[in-house]
């Protein structure tokens, strides 16, 4: 036991290293090439960021869930779906070229024609790196996992700034996509050294497919669900409100996105793993539950409360109508580990089943928000997501509770102190702004009274997540040493 806690805590180390360094430095840069460009430029983008991700959603297919998740895999089992990846992204990169003038028809933005055949490229090269990511982490590799990540996004980076600063406008973020992942693709073939074998696996593919398949489901109806927004605003809204919608929803999902992948990308094989032993399977799940919202509360209504100083200091003046979409998608956003905690539980029991009929229940939801909320603007559609992320936890925590017995209001339960300290802990923050004039004093005198407010109620009532936390972080210290 021992040994897998000291386990635990290295994983948790490179993993949250791998996204503090690469997925830090591509938010500095995006910022620091945001400064540089149009809101209407990232506009463009996004009208593509639909067409892009359901692609690459089926290039996928959940075969890397699949392959981590079986036990007694094969090399056959993993070229027959580098093969089967390579195949599907081909197709659709072929089927995309042809359709641009299409796209660039529905936008009404005939720049979008060049664009697309030129960023869909990034489908093909993505697919002949996915076994190779999946095995690192199969692997537990996540010193591997972080070398290659940070050594691709700061040399993407630096071109995609470079471009940006040169006048090149959108294909700063085209070119500076395509290079992250041609280096991803180099730098994984030259340190994991393996290579497809010339075989493809019908019996092989189906027993994968069997339990991808329903993953693959899920992931398109996720996929379509969390693109249609840009879809819609930039069907009905300008591409400069698209922009700001991108930036603000972009820049509040880092903290939470990251912080759940992390905890994810780690608990996941974990759990899979034990997923005969209930009862450390379900110790696990309450553990990492509270320690990962514990984390993301009062990040997300922290930045809700500094977003204007924030913003203004960012990404500068010109985008601060986005302020009000940053507000109010950070609140939505600090529900994110929930259910992705909730969903690593049902996949690592082997259940797909029962996660694309949360996912089917869920997406039928969110629309039926969506299209409820498209009259009353950006801002309304905004508030429609609050309403989807607390839909969203509930529906998945009924599998969940059919699994290990845990219901939602446990499960609320579990969460409430974070919850209730991180919110006075917002009121104190936003209350704090009113003090002084400058921006960076705001932000500066906020983040300080935030983190002394409630690292400080934590202490004095000694919640089990603040000791949890400091002896990941202190006793991974100590290891190293």
């Amino acid at each position: 036991m021992d040994f897998f806690k000291q386990k635990t805590r290295e994983i948790f180390f490179w993993s949250a290293i791998e996204r503090s360094s690469s997925q830090g430095i591509q938010l500095v840069i995006s910022i620091l090439i945001a400064r540089v460009l149009l809101p209407s430029d990232y506009g463009l983008i996004a009208m593509l960021s639909i067409f892009l991700a359901v692609a690459q959603t089926f290039v996928e297919s959940g075969f890397g869930y699949a392959l981590i998740q079986k036990k007694g895999r094969t090399e056959t089992d993993f070229s027959t779906v580098f093969y089967f990846n390579l195949a599907v992204s081909i197709t659709f990169y072929v089927v995309l070229f042809f359709l641009a003038p299409i796209i660039a028809d529905f936008y009404n933005e005939p720049k979008l024609v060049l664009l697309t055949r030129v960023a869909f490229i990034s489908l093909i090269i993505n697919s002949l790196a996915i076994i190779h990511g999946v095995k690192l982490n199969i692997e537990f590799n996540f010193k591997k996992i972080t070398l290659i990540s940070t050594i691709a996004v700061t040399v993407s980076g630096f071109l995609g700034l470079w471009m940006a600063h040169a006048g090149y406008g959108v294909w700063a973020l085209v070119f500076q996509s395509l290079l992250n992942y041609l280096l991803i693709l180099i730098i994984q073939w030259l340190i994991t050294r393996w290579h497809p074998s010339w075989v493809f696996s019908i019996k092989s593919f189906k027993e994968l497919f069997s339990f991808g398949s329903r993953l693959l489901f899920s992931s398109l109806l996720h996929t379509i669900y969390n693109n249609l927004y840009s879809l819609v605003i930039g069907k009905k809204f300008s591409s400069q409100e698209l922009g700001c919608f991108n930036r603000a929803s972009t820049i509040a999902q880092f903290p939470s996105v990251n912080l759940s992948s992390i905890i994810i990308q780690v608990i996941y094989p974990m759990q899979c793993n034990m997923q005969d032993d209930l009862k450390q399977l379900t110790s696990n799940f309450k553990k990492y539950l509270s320690l990962s919202c514990y984390i993301v509360f009062p990040i997300m209504i922290g930045l809700s409360a500094l977003a204007e100083p924030l913003i203004s200091i960012l990404l500068g003046d010109k985008w601060l109508p986005a302020v009000p979409y940053f507000q109010i998608i950070c609140i939505a956003n600090m529900f994110d580990p929930i259910g992705k905690i909730n969903g690593s539980i049902i996949n690592a029991k082997g259940r797909s089943d029962f996660f694309l009929k949360a996912e089917i229940i869920k997406k039928i939801s969110a629309l039926s928000i969506l299209f409820i909320s498209i009259p009353f603007g950006v801002i309304g559609m905004c508030y429609g997501l609050i309403l989807y992320a607390l839909t969203d936890i509930a529906i998945i925590a009924l599998f969940t509770n059919k699994l290990i017995n845990i219901n939602l209001f446990s499960q609320f339960k579990i969460l409430f102190p974070a919850f209730l300290i991180s919110s006075i802990m917002g009121f104190v923050v936003y209350g704090s702004t009113f003090l002084v004039q400058s921006s960076l004093s705001k932000l500066l005198l906020g983040i300080s009274l935030g983190i002394i407010f409630y690292l400080g109620i934590s202490r004095i009532f000694r919640l089990e997540e603040f000791d949890l936390a400091l002896s990941l972080i202190w006793k991974n210290r100590a290891s190293k040493k």
